[in-house]
């Protein structure tokens, strides 16, 4: 009788199946969200560093044909 007892005390501190699925797909879900968010983070910093380069480079041009223009 003492073995069946000790056997539903750890029957009962035991997860069940269905909340072992649910933390399984929970950290899944939250595993993905971390690694989406660090990559739109490089993408976006990859992103405004381009446009901020393209943009000083319009300027300059813009800026040496008016100053051509105005020799």
């Amino acid at each position: 009788m003492y073995i069946w007892d000790v056997y539903k005390k750890i029957r009962n501190k035991m997860f069940e199946f269905q909340q072992y699925l649910g933390f399984i797909v929970a950290m899944t879900v939250i595993t993905m969200a971390f690694w989406l968010l660090i990559f739109l983070i490089g993408f976006a910093c990859y992103w405004a560093t381009g446009g901020a380069m393209e943009l000083l480079k319009e300027k300059k041009a813009k800026k040496q044909q008016l100053e051509e223009s105005q020799m």
